[in-house]
C-alpha cells in the first residue's frame, strides 16, 4: 500500500454515523476513543521520560517543539496550536522564559501581538525534541509492517476527519 492508497478514502463527510456500539452493550475498554486517550497518555510519559534530561515538562516540550517548526510565532497562535487559552500559554511562557529557552518581544508594527523567539539554548533543547518523538512512537509500533503503519495513520486520519463537521463542510464549498 502506498500513501496516496492510504488516504485516498479521505474526507468521510457526511457518511452516516457507524453503528459499531450500543448503549444496552457499550463497554468502556473496547471504546476506540478510551484506547486512544490511554495509548495518548502512555505516549506523552514515555516522551516526558525521554526528555528528562532537558528539565521539560510535556506542557514545556509541545510549545518549545511548535515554536521550534514554526507553528507559532506569536502568543495567540502558539495558544491556538497548543490549544491552550491565553492565560495558560502566559503562565507556560513565563516558566519557559526563566528556564532561558525562549523570549517574548512585543511588534514593532503592532503593539497588541507579542513575537516568540526561541534562544540558542531553546533551540539546542528543541532540536532534541524529534528523536524523543520517534524513539518513543517507533517503541508503540514495534511489530508493525508498513503497510500497516499506514493504514493505522489512514484510520486515524478519517476518525480526525469525522471530528471535524465544520472542515468537510469547508472542504465542499
Amino acid at each position: 500500500m502506498n500513501e496516496s492508497i492510504a488516504t485516498a478514502n479521505r474526507p468521510n463527510c457526511g457518511a452516516p454515523p457507524a453503528t459499531f456500539y450500543s448503549a444496552e452493550d457499550y463497554n468502556p475498554a473496547d471504546s476506540v476513543g478510551y484506547l486512544m486517550r490511554r495509548i495518548l497518555s502512555a505516549v506523552a510519559a514515555a516522551v516526558e521520560r525521554e526528555l528528562a534530561s532537558t528539565g521539560l515538562t510535556h506542557a514545556q516540550w509541545i510549545p518549545l517543539f511548535k515554536m521550534h517548526v514554526n507553528a507559532g510565532a506569536t502568543v495567540a497562535e502558539l495558544a491556538r496550536q497548543c490549544e491552550m487559552d491565553a492565560g495558560s500559554m502566559t503562565r507556560l511562557l513565563d516558566r519557559l522564559e526563566a528556564k532561558g529557552l525562549c523570549r517574548r518581544e512585543r511588534s514593532s508594527e503592532d503593539r497588541r501581538v507579542v513575537n516568540l523567539a526561541l534562544t540558542p539554548q531553546g533551540r539546542e533543547v528543541a532540536e532534541q525534541i524529534p528523536g524523543a518523538l520517534s524513539r518513543v512512537q517507533n517503541a508503540y509500533l514495534a511489530g508493525f509492517e508498513r503497510d500497516e503503519w499506514l493504514l493505522l495513520k489512514s484510520f486515524l486520519g478519517r476518525i480526525l476527519d469525522n471530528a471535524q463537521p465544520l472542515g468537510c463542510a469547508e472542504k465542499k464549498s
